[in-house]
């Protein structure tokens, strides 16, 4: 299987999940913020590199780890994505997109803006940095929703639009 973990710019929330999938940060404690700028990809995608699948890892159970940043055309680049897989003769069933965006918040939308896009990263990590740890408890809950839908052999499947995330939504952030 292939596990792609997809956000706006690749650069936050699916970088952090990614890193939750493959053990590289703890699911019991939010770590401290340098533990998040010690990850491959935080914080580091650029605009040219929308669309492109960044592979973290291979899991405990041998499942693929990928990070995607879809950018502005976002359903696009997951309907291109899955279309180009199919032209190669791959099997689309095999590769399961999961939206990280249900777990941005506000501080990680404003200091991504700033830190990604215009280039102000002395203003917009810690903001971002702020955001991750008050998601992070969201983040886990998504891996581990994730996970166990692979151990079931994916029965539900994970959108923005199944009761499942809707009801994953509606728990509030706590921070630690």
């Amino acid at each position: 299987m292939r596990i792609v973990y997809s956000c706006y710019g690749g650069a936050h929330s699916s970088p952090v999940a990614a890193a939750i999938h493959l053990g590289q940060l703890p699911r019991q404690t939010i770590p401290p913020k340098e533990k998040f700028l010690e990850l491959q990809l935080f914080d580091q995608a650029t605009s040219e590199q929308h669309g492109q699948l960044r592979h973290l890892g291979v899991d405990e159970k041998g499942n693929h780890v990928y990070v995607l940043g879809r950018g502005p055309r976002g359903s696009a680049v997951v309907r291109a994505l899955l279309s180009g897989v199919h032209l190669m003769g791959g099997r689309t069933h095999d590769i399961k997109i999961i939206d990280t965006l249900p777990t941005v918040n506000l501080w990680m939308r404003i200091g991504g803006l700033f830190s990604r896009r215009f280039g102000w990263v002395s203003i917009g990590r810690p903001l971002v940095l702020h955001g991750i740890r008050r998601a992070y408890p969201r983040l886990v809950r998504l891996v581990e929703l994730v996970e166990r839908n692979l151990a079931a052999g994916w029965p539900v499947e994970l959108s923005c639009h199944t009761k499942v995330l809707k009801d994953f939504l509606c728990t509030p952030e706590k921070t630690k």
